[in-house]
């Protein structure tokens, strides 16, 4: 296999650690967003509805009584009608009257949504209070022969009916939490946060949560201290790891992997992580004790290495004891 052949096959990617604003790699407790759930039916279909289920004869009937309606008979069945759940995202400090996108998806027997519009249908949080209305027209996303029929979305098409609380004006202490929970990532936030606040305000609960107790000059302007706090530039720490995609043959390695001593065979080739130089009856290449594994692949890429025994090797060093980091597997 050539080098070119491989090199269209293999992506070497290493990385090293680098300031990252606190925003990016933390968040403020409480500020999240919410996933609305509800019920529906979608009318105006040429045909692709449910037709024969039960539970979109009985919406559709409930419906018709309460817009005073009143039908002789319990059941009706149409073919231009479908149920469908809708699900959406509530961002984090909606206010009443924001407009929010929706997704409808099938629950029944319907062929298709194409054409269909969604009637009014309230849409509730976990805590089964609503807080969003939804309506309007369904749009099927792909074209052609991609087109999935039996989901669509309605952008801008629920409105927030209430605002979702939350005072951080007043607040007298925050909760970071961290997006990868690591010891020195949290002390180096600590010192830096408490270094640009010019005092003892930031404290480590553990690997991932810092509290901040708002300090004296920023009594009732919370905003300000978070919009302070998130700006700070953080360098993070991490495991050293490496993670391979077998299927594509992508391997993703970081700086603080590293290999011990190690001798490798396989097949025809061998390699040698030692110290000192190449003797005389070695096929390939020696490489000194501690390089990391980035220079051991660039060593094997060269020398025609195939992807996939690139990640055999690998596997192997592993077990062997001799890669000193975590060795993922997609």
């Amino acid at each position: 296999m050539s080098k070119l052949f491989i090199a269209l096959f293999l992506t070497l990617v290493s990385f090293s650690a680098s300031a990252a604003r606190l925003k990016d790699i933390a968040s403020i407790r409480g500020v999240r967003e919410n996933q609305l759930i509800g019920y529906g039916i979608v009318v105006g279909l040429k045909g692709t509805g449910d037709g024969k289920a039960e539970f979109t004869s009985k919406s559709m009937v409930r419906m018709l009584d309460k817009l005073g309606m009143k039908l002789d008979s319990p059941d009706m069945q149409s073919k231009n009608v479908a149920a469908v759940i809708i699900t959406a995202t509530l961002p984090a400090f909606g206010k009443a009257g924001n407009p929010i996108d929706i997704t409808v998806s099938a629950i029944g027997e319907a062929q298709s949504l194409q054409g269909g519009t969604l009637l009014q249908a309230p849409l509730r949080a976990a805590n089964d209070q609503v807080f969003a209305v939804a309506q309007g027209s369904v749009i099927l996303g792909g074209d052609g022969k991609d087109v999935h029929t039996t989901a669509g979305r309605i952008p801008n098409g629920a409105i927030i009916e209430r605002d979702v609380t939350g005072d951080f004006a007043s607040r007298k202490m925050f909760r970071m939490t961290l997006h990868n929970p690591d010891f020195t990532t949290a002390a180096r936030s600590v010192l830096t946060i408490n270094k640009e606040l010019g005092g003892l305000f930031a404290t480590a609960k553990d690997a991932g949560t810092i509290d901040i107790v708002t300090p004296a000059a920023y009594e009732n302007r919370g905003v300000e201290l978070l919009a302070t706090i998130e700006a700070i530039d953080i360098n993070p720490d991490g495991i050293a790891k490496v993670v391979v995609n077998e299927k594509t043959g992508t391997i993703v390695i970081g700086d603080k992997v590293k290999i011990s001593k190690v001798a490798i065979s396989h097949g025809n080739l061998a390699v040698k992580v030692a110290d000192g130089k190449k003797g005389p009856d070695e096929k390939v290449a020696v490489l000194d004790s501690g390089v990391n594994v980035g220079d051991l692949v660039q060593a094997l890429n060269k020398l025609g290495v195939s992807p996939k025994d690139l990640i055999t090797i690998l596997q192997s060093i592993k077990a062997a004891g001799a890669l000193h980091g975590e060795l993922e597997i997609l």
